[in-house]
């Protein structure tokens, strides 16, 4: 389903604080957001931002001042070029300086998605042993041990690319999307046979995996995020703390640590 792109009301804002523009660009959309203090206090998401919309969002948040980009797609120069003269702008890339430390063998190819949840999940949850899940165009699973090393992990096809390659690699199965409680376990008809297969079969992908973890780290916490979220947070029979803007969180918790690191 397509998301589009919002159109800013003039918002009056009395703060004395300075905001932080927060921008994460995917494969096919974008997730953007406006941090104060901490606190995420506007976001957005759609398929294309111009700079027409962030000219539009600093009328409306006037006290914006520095940002933070991370992006798999190229961006139009336009945009680019707005970020550096109107911001106190950073792009995360692999050598940006974070709060963990990156054991990763290979960090020029770490998703910077991956990494900002791995960031974010740390500062949210200190001194912990986490397993970081987002649940999204794919399933990635991350490592952070209690004492602030980046470990890791792993990453398995998402929900949607399950049910597309299903319909692409076969000659009649229908492409279905999940809506509602349809993780049923007996399918009477061919869609139903579908949901039960893709959704129940990622349910017990993703709880097996976390007891794999918890067999090796007892102590592990679980954070899951995400844009499926919402077929998991219920589902699961592993706890598990949800935090929905934790990628957003994270590239903020970035921004404000090179910003004091500079000061």
């Amino acid at each position: 389903t397509a998301v589009k792109t919002i159109i800013f009301a003039p918002l009056i804002n009395f703060s004395i604080y300075m905001q932080n523009l927060v921008l994460d660009f995917g494969n096919t959309l974008f997730k953007a957001a406006v941090f104060e203090q901490g606190n995420l206090i506007h976001k957005f998401s759609g398929q294309e931002l111009q700079k027409k919309d962030l000219v539009e969002l600093k009328k409306s948040f006037p006290k914006l001042t520095k940002a933070i980009f991370s992006t798999v797609v190229d961006l139009d120069q336009d945009l680019t070029d707005y970020l550096q003269a109107e911001f106190q702008s950073i792009e995360l890339n692999q050598n940006t300086p974070i709060p963990i430390q990156n054991k990763y063998k290979t960090p020029e190819t770490l998703g910077k998605d991956r990494l900002a949840a791995a960031v974010g999940a740390a500062q949210l949850y200190p001194d912990k042993n986490l397993l970081i899940i987002d649940a999204g165009s794919s399933i990635t699973y991350e490592v952070v041990t209690y004492d602030g090393f980046y470990l890791g992990g792993s990453i398995s096809p998402g929900i949607t690319m399950r049910f597309k390659s299903l319909h692409h690699f076969t000659g009649k199965l229908p492409l279905v999307t999940p809506s509602g409680n349809t993780n049923r376990l007996i399918g009477q008809n061919t869609e139903e046979s579908l949901l039960s297969g893709v959704l129940n079969g990622v349910l017990a992908e993703v709880d097996g995996i976390i007891d794999r973890y918890k067999t090796g780290i007892p102590d592990i916490t679980v954070i899951f995020t995400g844009g499926d979220l919402k077929h998991f947070d219920k589902n699961l029979k592993n706890n598990i703390f949800a935090a929905e803007n934790l990628v957003l969180q994270g590239l903020n918790f970035i921004l404000e640590y090179n910003d004091n690191k500079t000061a």
